[in-house]
């Protein structure tokens, strides 16, 4: 007998000594693990993705087992930001006391990343989009790229009804094809109302099937305020939105299809060979520090319409204005809107993803400890200056019992200010530990020999 298959059955002969004379002594076999910290030096170690200026409020559940933990919390950090249209407490307007004299019909300053309302100017008055609607037409088109029914390289048809749309448009031949890729960069940056018809037609098959799926997704997003009659934007009766509803629109495209951007940052460009020059109908891509897009709009019924996006220090906003009388007040609006809100608030980032909190005790296990991770990122959206008002409550165990599997919830973060919840983060285990009897620990001790080996 070699020397490998003497270790092995030594290994198996010790395993099996030790698991029948523990289970006579004893029904539970308890695990220490000197390299377990405590709880206040693990939240040391993490200082380099919490906030310096966060206080901590610990809250351990003693002694709990995974399952146990599993079935008390399951909410995310993503949990706020996914229900935007139905909560409430998102929607409520922080800009109390504030009056910014907007020259236009409405208007609304959002955080892109929770949703949550920073202005109000008749955010819910509807009125024409003009243009602005393409964002609904981009987000489908980029819904369909993402989930691969579409590629970039995708050829798409020139249509007589395409070709014979009027107002912005860059003049398609019923006998020539475009990729995907400069139909978006045509739609995106002179907004070219023949392109969006050649894609809602290639995508539905008729212009009518692409607007009812835009009417469909705007319910599914909460836009109550909103009717589509058409992809493209020219007026037409009953065709109406709101800035509230633009800018959830415009925020489901920015965070779902991040993608976009490549195009609705573009200042200058060309197509077909150099021949078709295009240049941005939205100024603040050029003059706006931090500026991502997003849609410009405009006709002589619905007068001057704009999604703005901009992004500075991890704080994204949006900002909508609706009916401004000239061009150059459309622009000016949405600076200001920005401006507020770079100027007043901040995002302040708690955690990353997948970041490593702590190391915990495990009972009953092949293995004796395993390492916590944060199942998302975590931050919110606070004033400015109230950094150091931030606290964390940590529920988690002091140790858990096997047999756990990687990616289990054992606990969360919970983030307040002044007592309010403004962010919360689960905490998973990072690994997977079967329950210590013979056959998981003969598997888990020849794996590690073999390993080494």
């Amino acid at each position: 007998m070699s020397f490998k298959k003497l270790t092995i059955f030594f290994c198996i002969f010790v395993i099996s000594f030790f698991m029948v004379t523990t289970s006579l002594a004893s029904s539970e076999i308890y695990v220490w693990s000197p390299t377990s910290e405590p709880l206040n030096n693990s939240i040391q170690t993490s200082a380099n993705v919490t906030n310096s200026n966060t206080n901590v409020v610990e809250n351990p559940t003693k002694n709990a087992t995974s399952s146990e933990v599993n079935t008390a919390e399951n909410a995310t950090s993503n949990e706020v930001t996914n229900t935007l249209s139905n909560t409430s407490t998102l929607t409520n307007t922080t800009s109390v006391g504030t009056d910014l004299n907007l020259e236009c019909g409405g208007a609304v300053l959002i955080e892109q990343n929770s949703g949550r309302v920073l202005y109000d100017h008749n955010m819910h008055q509807k009125l024409r989009p003009a243009s602005v609607t393409k964002v609904m037409s981009l987000l489908l088109i980029m819904e369909a790229i993402d989930s691969g029914r579409l590629s970039y390289t995708d050829k798409i048809p020139c249509t007589e009804e395409a070709a014979a749309m009027g107002g912005s448009q860059i003049w398609l031949d019923v006998r020539e094809e475009l990729t995907v890729d400069e139909m978006l960069k045509a739609i995106c940056v002179v907004s070219a109302n023949d392109c969006t018809v050649a894609m809602a037609e290639y995508l539905a098959g008729s212009q009518e099937a692409f607007v009812a799926q835009m009417n469909d997704k705007a319910k599914e997003l909460g836009m109550n305020d909103t009717t589509f009659k058409n992809c493209h934007g020219i007026d037409e009766d009953g065709h109406e939105t709101s800035a509230y509803d633009i800018a959830l629109m415009s925020r489901e495209l920015l965070t779902k299809h991040p993608d976009i951007t490549k195009y609705t940052t573009i200042w200058m460009d060309s197509l077909r060979d150099g021949k078709s020059e295009l240049v941005n109908t939205n100024k603040l891509i050029r003059n706006y520090k931090g500026a991502t897009g997003l849609k410009t709009g405009s006709t002589s019924i619905a007068l001057y319409n704009l999604s703005a996006s901009a992004t500075r220090d991890d704080l994204s906003l949006i900002a909508v204005v609706m009916k401004a009388p000239t061009t150059k007040i459309r622009f000016a609006e949405a600076e200001k809107l920005l401006d507020y809100g770079f100027n007043n608030f901040q995002y302040s980032k708690f955690a990353n993803a997948n970041d490593i909190l702590k190391t915990i005790s495990v009972e009953k296990g092949v293995k004796d400890n395993i390492e916590l991770t944060y199942e998302n990122s975590a931050g919110a959206l606070i004033k400015k200056g109230e950094s150091k008002n931030v606290e964390q409550t940590i529920n988690i165990p002091d140790k858990i019992s096997a047999p756990i599997n990687k990616g289990d919830v054992v606990g969360n973060i919970v983030y307040t200010v002044d007592g309010n919840e403004i962010s919360r983060v689960n905490i998973i285990a990072n690994e997977t530990v079967e329950k210590n009897n013979l056959i998981n620990m003969i598997n888990y001790v020849f794996t590690k020999w073999s390993f080494r080996n």
